[in-house]
């Protein structure tokens, strides 16, 4: 974990040393207002520009409307990350960054060009204690075989396999599929260990990589994309050659 810190701190500094270029004033106004909203505690305000359904780091259930972000506002937006966006300096905290919108500093939050929040790369104290209870009551469900890792990375579906990725900690990536007709309570048909996780700059976007015998596998997530695009995607490859490849959904808590 410190170590995926230390390349998303690392990418955010090069990114915004790269750009060298304050804010536009349009993208400001948009910006100044909701820091303004956050300051108030205007939780409507801020729900209405948050872009649906809103994801939280897995396995915490993503957001799925403006009533729910509203329940749920006070287990985001704690002490730290209010102070964070309140004492932000919009000309010169917020940088654009293309097609992937506007972040805050390294990445913390990501808005799109019509002002919508798309992300919040910021995990309070109750989400992490939430997070560890849903871990510890998912791994009753799964087959004994898979039932031990640190943390869960994501479940993917495509139109044949249902794929699982498990951070089993030190930098080892675990990915197990079944038929997509299977459940993950059963015998997985594949397990693959020793996998690696590849950043995609710093705004959430990486793949997973495994590689067995002659074949790699490799799972694609990209949370910022262009419109009409995938948001995950499953690639294999038999000694470079590309076998199959398929669209995947992220399965939704």
């Amino acid at each position: 974990m410190k170590f995926k810190i230390i390349i998303l701190l690392f990418l955010g500094v090069f990114s915004n040393l790269a750009l060298g270029q304050d804010l536009k004033t349009e993208y400001q106004k948009f910006i100044i207002t909701f820091i303004n909203n956050v300051k108030n505690d205007k939780e409507e305000a801020v729900a209405d520009i948050i872009s649906y359904p809103f994801k939280r780091e897995y396995p915490i259930p993503t957001i799925k409307n403006k009533t729910e972000f509203i329940k749920r506002y006070n287990e985001i937006f704690d002490v730290a990350l209010k102070n964070e966006i309140v004492k932000s300096n919009p000309a010169k905290d917020w940088s654009e960054m293309g097609w992937r919108g506007i972040m805050l500093n390294q990445g913390t939050l990501w808005f799109d060009t019509d002002g919508r929040l798309v992300s919040i790369n910021y995990q309070s104290n109750f989400e992490k204690d939430l997070k560890s209870k849903i871990i510890a009551k998912e791994k009753t469900k799964l087959h004994s075989s898979i039932a031990k890792f640190k943390a869960p990375e994501c479940v993917l579906e495509t139109s044949k396999f249902r794929i699982r990725i498990d951070d089993l900690g030190s930098g080892n990536y675990r990915y197990a599929s079944w038929s997509i007709k299977k459940g993950m309570n059963e015998v997985p048909d594949l397990v693959i260990t020793k996998g690696k996780l590849i950043l995609d700059g710093n705004g959430g976007n990486h793949r997973f990589e495994f590689k067995k015998g002659q074949y790699t596998y490799e799972c694609s997530i990209t949370p910022l994309r262009e419109k009409g695009v995938s948001p995950a995607n499953l690639t294999i490859y038999q000694n470079k050659k590309v076998i199959l490849s398929q669209e995947a959904k992220i399965v939704p808590r």
